[in-house]
């Protein structure tokens, strides 16, 4: 009877890990090991409600890399790759932890700012993330940098929803690549006119 029990804890165990990996599966970029779109809808839905609900500010951060297409087209996708995974654990170690950086997809990063309690903080966090990837790398003897084109929408200003906060954030974020790239453009009404 013990060693029936034993063996039913460990099948349990195990299913109760593999359920875990298929939830990190669906939910992480598997390169990064970052929240992917889908976990990044799910944080940023939550993080409006308690936003909602205390009265606070949420700042939504859409970075692209400036150029990333070359790495990958002259160095090859491995150097690519290397490069993104260097980003993704830069980006991690300039915000807090309650905050959200994830990875869309290719060279598009998309960072929540829970509690963002003004433009001026957001601004500084923006500030960060460009003096934290301004640092050349070496990967594979290639030295490169990976600037960042920031924009960034705010909650409840640019936005009251999940989908226009992250459709403004994205356009700031052309404006950003349109002022010369390597910097951060708050979102503007205006931006939508143009």
């Amino acid at each position: 009877l013990a060693s029936a029990n034993t063996q039913l804890q460990e099948e349990v165990f195990e299913r109760m890990q593999a359920e875990q990996r298929i939830w990190q599966v669906a939910h992480h970029d598997s390169l990064t090991g970052l929240p992917n779109r889908a976990l990044l809808h799910d944080r940023l839905e939550q993080a409006l409600a308690k936003a909602q609900r205390s009265r606070n500010r949420v700042a939504v951060m859409f970075l692209d890399l400036d150029r990333f297409k070359s790495v990958n087209d002259t160095l090859g996708h491995a150097v690519g790759d290397e490069l993104l995974k260097y980003v993704a654990a830069r980006l991690t170690g300039v915000v807090r932890a309650v905050d959200t950086v994830s990875r869309l997809g290719g060279d598009e990063f998309v960072i929540v700012l829970h509690e963002a309690s003004s433009s001026d903080d957001v601004a500084q966090v923006a500030e960060k993330i460009i003096g934290a990837l301004s640092t050349v790398v070496n990967i594979s003897g290639h030295p490169l940098r990976a600037t960042p084109s920031i924009g960034i929408s705010i909650y409840p200003d640019d936005g009251d929803e999940v989908f226009a906060l992250m459709k403004n954030a994205d356009t700031a974020m052309y404006h950003a690549k349109a002022a010369g790239r390597n910097n951060f453009q708050f979102f503007a009404r205006k931006m939508n006119e143009q």
